[in-house]
């Protein structure tokens, strides 16, 4: 049995939330979507990829094509209003089946998975500060300042489809485990070990544990909106 929490939040400096997500155990989904390109881009964005990965999944697709799908369609959305900004959102999905699990992920929404007191990102940022600590040009603390921190290198609606690369991991859940999905509203302002600390506590319930959470990104200055959603195993 999966006990889950989910919640968004504008943050202390924008007018507008562009994130979105959906939660539902019955479905066996779990998604993030952090639009981008403004009021009225971004919300329309991570609207449209939440909306075409539910209705793909309910129709039995895979999740990486269903991700594919929402990429093509808000493609699409984009050129029936040439002269709009472009329109673009990242997405970080679970989908469960069993005790097995499937994560999927464009752009730096980001899956963890807590388990055995360990706590470790599944996903890897599509970011363009990744791809400098990968190359030894940039330390991992020193991208957490970048200036070029928020810059990603894949999201949905910019990414020309045939070169999108949809990356996915495979898992099962043990009683116990936990796996967190969050926009970057919530690792630009909280560090893995704070956010380590607060699922480790069995004190709170998965509601609880992301409400604590939204309140430590607002803590530390939320910067952007921010949305959490935590899946713990029974």
């Amino acid at each position: 049995m999966i006990e889950f929490g989910h919640s968004t939040h504008v943050g202390l400096r924008r007018e507008h939330n562009e994130d979105t997500y959906y939660a539902d155990s019955d479905l066996g989904l779990w998604l993030v979507a952090d639009g981008m390109g403004g009021h009225e881009n971004g919300e329309v964005a991570s609207a449209l990829a939440r909306d075409t990965l539910v209705r793909e999944i309910k129709a039995g697709e895979m999740l990486a094509r269903a991700i594919q799908l929402a990429d093509e369609e808000i493609i699409k959305h984009s050129n029936r209003r040439p002269q709009a900004l472009p329109m673009g959102t990242t997405v970080a999905a679970v989908r469960v089946q069993g005790n097995s699990y499937e994560i999927a992920w464009v752009g730096d929404s980001r899956v963890y998975c807590a388990e055995d007191g360990e706590f470790r990102q599944l996903s890897q940022d599509h970011s363009y500060v990744r791809e400098l600590v990968e190359q030894g040009a940039i330390s991992p603390e020193q991208a957490r300042t970048h200036p070029h921190r928020n810059v990603v290198t894949q999201a949905l609606g910019v990414t020309d489809p045939q070169s999108l690369r949809v990356e996915t991991l495979t898992g099962t859940l043990a009683p116990g485990s936990q796996l967190l999905l969050c926009s970057d509203g919530l690792t630009e302002e909280v560090d893995d070990s704070d956010i380590a600390r607060i699922l480790s506590r069995s004190d709170l319930s998965a509601q609880e544990c992301v409400d604590h959470l939204i309140l430590a990104a607002l803590d530390g200055g939320g910067s952007d909106n921010v949305t959490v959603i935590l899946l713990r195993c029974k």
